[in-house]
């Protein structure tokens, strides 16, 4: 069984709204505080509450500031994410900091690392992206989809002056984002949500047939005249073994060598791609050679096919629909000496994940063969 979470951004979606309606699907508030602490800020207190908007009761989530700090360039914010002790939270906070960077670099031709966040240098953003990363880790998330994303038109307000909804960065941050129009005005999406969606890899498409556990709603500062200003997240477990079409990308290289084939088979499952392998083989007139294989959803084929064109330089990919199984699979956490490993259960099969248990090796001085084998004795803890 895999938890699956379904974003609804009824009016839009923020950062602090994403984080409130996490929140008030059960993610623990302490958790959340805690690994906004591991980052090394300081002069912030968070807090959610409860409130009523249009006969809704919602969550919302507060930042308190006392040292005044508004700006910071990004290369600041993006080293205190990668503090975070659990190491699958700092990936997804430093992931989407680094695609701010990357936009707003870009946008005003500078160092992706020396770009100064105006807006986004404040502890709001930090706190906002963490935050929501440790909630979705604390929920055992593993799978986010979400519904298109409704945009305003107007301007919005910043240091540079007044410019078009969505701002620049977030228009660029959702670059292959489903979207739709809205009659609201003004900001309706921000470069803070749209990172954490493309840092978490949401898929667009319909989401998997799942066991509504819990929905959370979260809601902004902005107030509506006729509608609540709400993002709402609905849970579920997924409980059976998926069937889904999938697309298979494949390329035989001859003149790659097997430093460029590693990195660009690391590339392709950061961009998206469910699987990506390697095989040997021999071409004509006996040529050693490589295929590589990408297996990629239909929604994803058509960019994952591009990057593979431009890593490799291939002159032409093959294209075929495949159909896969996936089992249900569960996770649960164990202790290492302390230090959390999530392990991953299929329904014959389990095993710890790989890169919480390097973190427990780098902390601990242990042999990483040590520490899965540890991991993978631990009996499941209540």
């Amino acid at each position: 069984m895999s938890r699956v979470c379904v974003i609804s951004p009824f009016t839009g979606l923020a950062g602090d709204m994403l984080l409130a309606a996490l929140v008030d699907a059960g993610a623990p508030l302490d958790a959340i505080r805690a690994a906004v602490a591991d980052t090394g800020l300081t002069g912030w207190d968070l807090t959610v509450t409860q409130v009523l908007t249009h006969g809704l009761a919602a969550s919302r989530a507060d930042v308190s500031v006392s040292d005044g700090a508004t700006s910071r360039k990004a290369k600041e914010l993006i080293a205190m994410a990668g503090r975070v002790r659990q190491r699958a939270v700092a990936e997804v906070a430093t992931k989407a900091l680094c695609a701010i960077a990357e936009v707003e670099g870009r946008l005003h031709g500078e160092d992706p690392g020396e770009v100064h966040l105006h807006e986004l240098g404040g502890h709001d953003t930090l706190v906002d992206i963490v935050g929501a990363a440790a909630a979705l880790h604390a929920l055992d998330v593993s799978a986010v989809h979400c519904e298109p994303l409704p945009l305003g038109s107007g301007g919005v307000r910043t240091a540079h002056g007044i410019l078009p909804c969505p701002a620049p960065a977030t228009a660029a941050l959702l670059e292959n984002a489903v979207v739709t129009g809205t009659e609201l005005k003004g900001e309706t999406v921000t470069p803070t949500a749209a990172a954490l969606l493309r840092a978490v890899k949401a898929d667009f498409g319909s989401p998997p047939p799942m066991r509504l556990a819990v929905t959370g709603y979260g809601t902004g500062t902005r107030t509506l005249a006729d509608r609540p200003n709400i993002a709402v997240v609905r849970l579920g477990d997924v409980e059976t073994d998926q069937v889904r079409d999938l697309v298979l990308l494949e390329t035989n290289l001859d003149d790659v060598s097997g430093e460029v084939l590693g990195y660009v088979v690391g590339r392709l499952l950061e961009e998206g791609a469910l699987d990506s392998w390697v095989t040997p083989a021999v071409m004509k007139k006996g040529r050693p050679a490589h295929v590589l294989h990408a297996l990629v959803t239909p929604e994803t084929a058509d960019e994952i096919e591009g990057l593979m064109f431009a890593e490799t330089g291939t002159l032409g990919v093959r294209r075929s629909t495949v159909r896969r199984t996936a089992a249900a699979r569960t996770t649960d956490v164990v202790h290492v000496h302390g230090v959390p490993v999530r392990r991953k259960h299929g329904p014959h099969h389990g095993k710890p994940e790989y890169d919480d248990a390097v973190a427990v090796a780098r902390r601990t001085g242990l042999p990483l063969r040590t520490v899965l084998a540890l991991a993978a004795q631990q009996p499941e803890e209540r």
